[in-house]
């Protein structure tokens, strides 16, 4: 299966912004546990960040023609 993995608005700055009350692990280091575990599943992942919107909005609408069986929403804030 192939899933879309779409982190929203701020999570670029994990690990960087105030690590202690947000944690050091930063976004590359969620992707890549992410990672381990649908491979060691057989499933395939992309990853998506973004700060804006409407690049979101379009990252979804692309999903669909890139024939995603489905998508995970971070939505940061």
């Amino acid at each position: 299966m192939k899933f879309n993995i779409i982190h929203g608005p701020n999570l670029n700055f994990l690990g960087i912004r105030e690590p202690e009350i947000y944690g050091h692990q930063t976004l590359d280091d969620i992707n890549q546990e992410i990672m381990a575990y649908a491979l060691e599943n057989g499933h395939e992942v992309s990853f998506f960040q973004s700060n804006y919107e409407g690049a979101i909005i379009d990252h979804i609408q692309a999903a669909h023609f890139e024939k995603m069986d489905g998508i995970v929403i971070n939505p940061g804030a």
